[in-house]
Formats: C-alpha cells, structure tokens, sequence
C-alpha cells in the first residue's frame, strides 16, 4: 500500500536504552521499593554485584526480544494488508445480486478476459485503415495472417470482442428502446402515451395499408395543389407560416435557436432566433473553382426519376407530371446557387450576423418574416425590433429574389410551381409517417447516387435527425428511427425516466472523483514554463460541473399534466406524427426562453459553455453505468470516458505545452511494437496520435486513481462474477470500443492494450499480462 490507512497506524519505541534502565530505576523508587531488611552488607554487596550483572545482560535481550516482535508485527501486518486485502479481494468483497448485475455478469462472460486471454488485446488495431478491429495490423502497414486457418480465428476473435464492445451513442439507443418497449402497466400516463407513440411507429403493416390517403387529405386541408389540378392559389406566405408552426417544414430556409458566441459575459444567457439556409432535396456539390454549388448530370436524372415516382404515388396525372417536376428540380437549383458549405462561410465572417427582424425585412422582402417567425415560435411575442442571427445572408438575399422572380411569373401563375415546392418539402417531413414506398423510393436515390449527393452545409441539422454529426440515413433500422422520433416529442418523460439513474448521488460522486483526481494529474506533468502551468491549472480549477436533469419536472403528476393534451392512436401513426410535429414547435419556441441549454437526452459526452461543464444525462445508462453497479464497474468504464472527454475538452493542444505527452506517447507506442513484434517496420508516431495516446493513457490513470480514492473513503464495494476489484476495473475498461471513438482515428491501437501499459508498473494486476505468442517481454519500466 502507497501509505498507512489511517487507525493502522504504528507507534514504535524512540528512546535509548540507558535511558530507559533510568527512568525503569527512578519508577521503583517513586513507587518505594527498598531493600529487605534481615541481610548484612557483604550478602547485600554481593546480591547487588549478581543482580547488577543479571541487569547487564537483561537489557540487551530485552531489546533484542522487543525489537523482535516488533518486527514481525510490522511484518505480520503488511502481509495481511497486501495479501488479504490486494490479494484475495474476491474473498472479503460483497457479491452484486440485482438485476443490473446479473446482466451485467452476462455481458462480461462473453467478453474476451485481458488477463487470461492477453494477445486478443495485443494485436487491436484502432487506426484509420483497421476497419472493424482488424486484427494483427497497425498504423503503417498491417501483416496478413499466415494462414486461412489463423484469418479464421481472428475473425471469429473479432467478432466475440466487436459483440461485447460498448459504444456509447448504440447502447444509449438501446436503453431507449428497452424502455419504450417494456411492459410496465403501472407507468404514468405520459409514459404510455410514449410508448404507444413508439409501437405505432414500428406498425408499418397500418401505413401500408393507409397508402397515401392521408397525406392527400392533408394537402387538401392546404386548399390542394397545382399537380392534381386542384388548387385554391393561396397566398405563399400564408402557406408557408402554417408549415412552420404546425407541420415543422422548412422548405426555404432553417430555423433554430441558439446564443451568440460574440456576446459579453452578461450577455452569454440571451438566446436568439438562428437563420439558415435549408436542406435542399436537390443533390448538390461545392465547386472550388467557381465558388457556387451545382447539380450534375449525373445526380439529376436519378434525382428527376425519384421526384416522378413521387407524384405517380400520389396519383398526379401522367400528362403533366414532367411539367412539375421539371419546374421543381428548376426552382431547387436556382435556390442551390447560393447554398455554400459551412468552412466557406465560416472564412468569409458570414456566421452569426446580427440584425433586426425589421432591417432582415428590408433586405429580404419576399418573404414576411415577422408573420413566419411569430408563427414558427408562437406564442412567444415577436417585434420587428428583436435581433436575429443569420448565418449565410447572400443565401437569404438570393431566396428573396428568386421567390419574387417566380411569384411574378404570368406564365407560371396557374401552376404554382412555388407552392409544389413546399408540398414536396412537406413530403419529406411526413415521410416516416407514410406508405413504405415513399421511404424506399429515398432510399433507393440515396444507394443509386453511392451516398456521394452533397452533404447538406448547414450549420446546425434541425430538420433531420442527428447522430454523432450526421444525419440519420433514411435505411436506417426502423426501431431506432422510432426512437428518435418518440424522443422528438416525449424528451421530457424519457429525461424523467433517465433521473432514476442518477438520484442516488453515485453520478455525482464519481464527477467528484474524477475531477479531482484529473486536477493532480495534471499538476504533476512536466510543463514548458511555469507560465503554462499557472495558466492550465487556472483553467482546470475554473470549471464547474453541472449534470443537466429535468428539475422541472418533480413526479409523475406533473409530468402527466404536461402531456394531457395528447392523444395517441395505437394504429394511426400518421396522426400521431402529426400531434409530435406540434409538440416539436411547443419544444423549439420555449428554448428562446429558457436558460439553460435543456435536456438534450441523446447526447453521451460532456461538453463546456464557459466555465460550465455540461454534463448529460446519457452518459449514465447501463450496460454502461448503473447506479447497483460495483464502483470498480462505473469508474472503469464512465470513468474513464468522461476523463477522456474532460482532457479533450480542455487540453486541446497540450502536446505543444508538456514534455510528458511525447515521452508516455512514444512509451506506450514502444511498448505496444514490442509486443507485437512490429519494431522494425513501424514508424514513429506524428504528434497528434502521440497526444491521443498520452491522453488515454492519462484518463485510464484518474479513473484508476478515482477509484482508489473512493475506496479510502468508502471501502466497502461489491462485485460480480466473483472477480477482484481491481480485475472487475480493467475488465470494465476493456469493453470500451475504440472504433466508435469520435477521435478514434488518432488512436493507433486499441484502449484495452493500456492495461499493459499500466499493469507493466503497477503491482494492482492480478497477474503478469505476457503474451506466449511473442518472444519478446514487457519493458521492465512502465511508461
């Protein structure tokens, strides 16, 4: 043990020992003894010359003997606090029996064992050329198996490690499916309502049978359309206002809301109405030379083919279907012209410019911004003085102008070609709420162009469904598009839900741990100057936590109460769907007044907003974190992750400002080619992979020292499968997956392999992690 727990503590003898032949003479005669009366002086003379030589050889074996068994006492006692408590964990550890347990003990069973199966972990590869964890490769060029029947065995190894692995944004969609699927009668009503919200998305057989009727019922309701030959000519602005407020359409431009990165600190809780240029369904591409976005050949005619599919379902006559779609893809590249990608505006300043809704009126007078935007966030009141924040003006000054050039059009004004456009953007909204065939007529688009359509270059992707920065495919599996689409609507009652997490303080105690246990980690690196280090720890001691929860919310009347309003019909998706665009613009027109970022469920990874660190409550879910868990379980997995992300987060160019990032980077690397027998045809690594390895090195390092300090304070712990603490901690750990990593293009191999790392100087490993298939050894040094 690194020091002496506290009530162990030993208090050893400090005198000499004349000293103590004193002071044992000058107690005998506080306490009166004299000498026996009866005796002469020769008998006393010659009792004190045997007593004094008795004397002289006592008190040396008397210290000899103390000294003794003063040792093996200390000896005695170390054994037992390294052996029993180190050793034999398992023994004096209280087994986990809930149900978060035992499916977490499943789980581990399945996984590959770091300590009796080493050379699984040595021959990962996190690279970008390792596609799916390809085995015995690296950075610079990986060696083929020699022989089918080793390929064989890698892939079957592969596949037992990819199955246990834990990703974060995958299982996170998988406890929001385990919820919305259980059968638990005695939930609120809320709670029901969002799960009957979720069955009737996955009842595709009911929108099969609907067909498209609905979506033509709801057109009428819009007084028709050009393509049927029934239209009531309404007024664009009109039209467009109703598809923003209830129907959550943006054909020509995005809405949002969000804060002003220019705004002062006093300032920094304002949030504002965001404009941007929409997702075009016209598949464009960025052209360098010219500075302006296109359409090719080659993309349109697919394209044109999906957009005729599209009003043949929808019962166009065949007569003048060319007609229309002709004059849609037209309308869609004028509008395309002026779409630029993000890192372009981003160059010229054209983000977050401020104006008034009044001085935006003047310079975009085509469409009635004060009327769409009151209508888009009612009923929060709107003035023509409030600001606005636009991020690609040219872009809005262009729709204006090609908006009125079509409005004016004689030729045009009986067949709407304004209007055909919102409807087909509206089309796309209600898609996953229709007839199977308008999805797979997109989804067929999507292969026949290979996924290579221009990306969509907006700043924010509010009318599409995100995950990890992109936009979910439309061939995605149907289960976990419900699940987006319930968490559109009922995000209040999944946040509900996901608070049992963490209302034991076990979320909040690991933050604890974490961050302090980060802060000395990071004081005792090796800094440049002592400049650098006044100015790192400032900004390491300067944030402050904050795990988002639903405070809003206290039980489960209140959230009752929220969605009474609501009424959900097991086999009527396509009117739910319509009940969820609404509760969509109720959710978008309270964040321009809320204060706080909200709950945004689907997120897994800390992020900061000032000084503040926003912690999510995504980040707490099993298999991941439970609150039954074994803490060794949580801070082996949790813990480090959110290390991980906090170091990312705030030491973003460390390896410019610490020696010891480039000497535990190429450490580890050493260690790793030496163990896997690649040292002579590797090449260093760059800067950038050197730091991301420091950087998980680090993080596995605070959360095993967390931990550690957690059991100071509370050492009493469970576990599961009856494994050691310290086993059950890198055991958790080496379920991360790498692969799915945002940064996992740095990581030149696999998180598991820094338990060798790690156990290469720590005596905490319950045993030697050597793989027999090399030869060579681990370096005797830990890094």
């Amino acid at each position: 043990m690194s020091e002496t727990p506290k009530g162990l503590e030993l208090h050893l003898p400090t005198q000499e020992p004349a000293e103590a032949n004193h002071q044992q003479q000058q107690q005998q005669t506080e306490l009166g003894l004299q000498p026996l009366p009866g005796t002469n002086v020769e008998q006393q003379q010659a009792d004190e010359r045997t007593k004094t030589a008795w004397i002289k050889y006592q008190c040396p074996l008397s210290l000899f003997i103390l000294g003794f068994c003063s040792c093996a006492a200390i000896l005695g006692m170390t054994y037992y606090l390294h052996h029993f408590l180190h050793k034999n964990q398992a023994a004096v550890v209280t087994p986990c029996s809930s149900p978060a347990c035992q499916r977490a003990s499943a789980h581990l069973s399945m996984a590959a064992d770091p300590f009796t199966h080493p050379c699984d972990y040595f021959m990962f590869s996190c690279g970008p050329d390792s596609e799916g964890h390809h085995r015995g490769q690296n950075m610079q060029g990986h060696q083929r198996a020699k022989s089918r029947g080793r390929q064989s065995k890698t892939r079957e190894d592969r596949h037992v490690k990819e199955k246990s692995t834990l990703d974060r944004k995958t299982e996170l969609f998988q406890y929001i499916r385990e919820i919305l699927e259980s059968n638990d009668s005695l939930t609120s009503s809320a709670v029901q309502k969002a799960k009957s919200f979720y069955r009737s998305c996955l009842d595709t057989r009911s929108l099969d049978t609907a067909g498209v009727e609905p979506f033509l019922t709801l057109i009428q309701k819009l007084g028709g359309w050009p393509v049927s030959g029934q239209w009531n000519q309404t007024d664009f602005n009109v039209t467009l206002s109703v598809l923003m407020r209830d129907y959550a359409t943006f054909p020509f431009f995005n809405l949002y809301v969000g804060k002003d990165p220019n705004d002062n600190a006093s300032m920094m809780t304002k949030r504002y109405i965001e404009i941007d240029q929409p997702d075009l369904l016209i598949p464009i591409e960025w052209n360098s030379k010219t500075q302006k976005s296109q359409a090719r050949t080659e993309t349109l005619r697919p394209f044109l083919a999906s957009c005729q599919r599209y009003l043949a379902l929808l019962g166009a006559p065949a007569s003048n279907n060319m007609i229309h779609v002709g004059m849609f893809i037209s309308l869609s590249s004028e509008l395309a012209v002026a779409a630029t990608p993000l890192s372009h505006r981003m160059a010229k300043g054209q983000l977050y410019q401020r104006m008034t809704i009044k001085e935006l009126q003047h310079k975009a007078p085509a469409v009635d911004w004060l009327g769409c935007l009151q209508a888009a966030f009612h009923p929060q009141p709107l003035m023509e003085d409030d600001h606005v924040l636009l991020h690609n003006l040219p872009y809005i000054v262009q729709m204006s102008r090609t908006i009125a050039k079509w409005l004016t059009r004689h030729e045009l004004s009986n067949s709407g070609p304004l209007h055909t456009f919102m409807v087909l953007n509206l089309l796309h909204t209600l898609m996953p709420a229709l007839d199977s065939r308008i999805s797979d007529t997109a989804n067929n688009l999507s292969e026949t162009l290979g996924h290579t359509g221009v990306r969509q270059h907006n700043l924010h992707f509010q009318n599409t469904f995100t995950v990890d920065g992109g936009a979910l495919h439309q061939a995605a599996p149907r289960w976990k598009r419900c699940v987006l689409e319930t968490e559109r609507g009922f995000h209040r009652v999944l946040a509900y839900l996901f608070r049992e997490n963490i209302s034991g303080g076990e979320a909040e105690e690991m933050i604890y741990d974490i961050l302090s246990s980060l802060k000395s980690q990071v004081h005792q690196l090796k800094w440049t100057d002592d400049e650098t280090l006044e100015f790192v720890m400032k900004k390491v001691k300067s944030i402050t936590p904050r795990l988002v929860t639903t405070k809003e919310i206290s039980n489960e009347a209140e959230l009752d109460l929220l969605f009474s309003q609501v009424s959900v019909r097991v086999q009527s998706f396509f009117s739910n769907y319509l009940q969820l665009l609404s509760l969509w613009q109720k959710r978008r027109s309270k964040l321009l007044n809320e204060q706080n970022d909200g709950t945004d469920i689907l997120s897994v990874s800390p992020s900061l907003l000032g000084n503040d660190l926003i912690i999510p409550m995504g980040m707490f879910i099993p298999p991941l974190f439970h609150p039954t868990y074994p803490r060794a379980m949580n801070y082996g997995v949790v813990g480090f992750l959110f290390a991980k992300d906090v170091l990312h987060l705030l030491l973003p160019e460390i390896y410019s400002q610490s020696e010891s990032v480039r000497a535990v980077g190429e450490c580890v690397w050493s260690h790793y080619l030496t163990v896997t027998g690649k040292e002579k045809s590797a090449l260093p690594l760059p800067a950038a992979q050197q730091q991301e390895v420091w950087l998980q090195y680090s993080a596995l390092q605070i959360a095993l020292k967390a931990y550690k300090e957690s059991l100071t304070k509370q050492p009493a712990d469970t576990s599961v499968s009856g494994f050691s603490l310290t086993r059950l901690f890198f055991m958790s750990f080496s379920q991360v997956n790498c692969h799915t990593d945002p940064d996992h293009h740095l990581m030149p191999l696999e998180p598991s392999f820094l338990i060798s790392a790690i156990c290469a100087k720590s005596r905490l490993c319950p045993t030697n992690l050597e793989c027999p298939k090399t030869t060579q050894r681990y370096l005797a040094l830990g890094c």
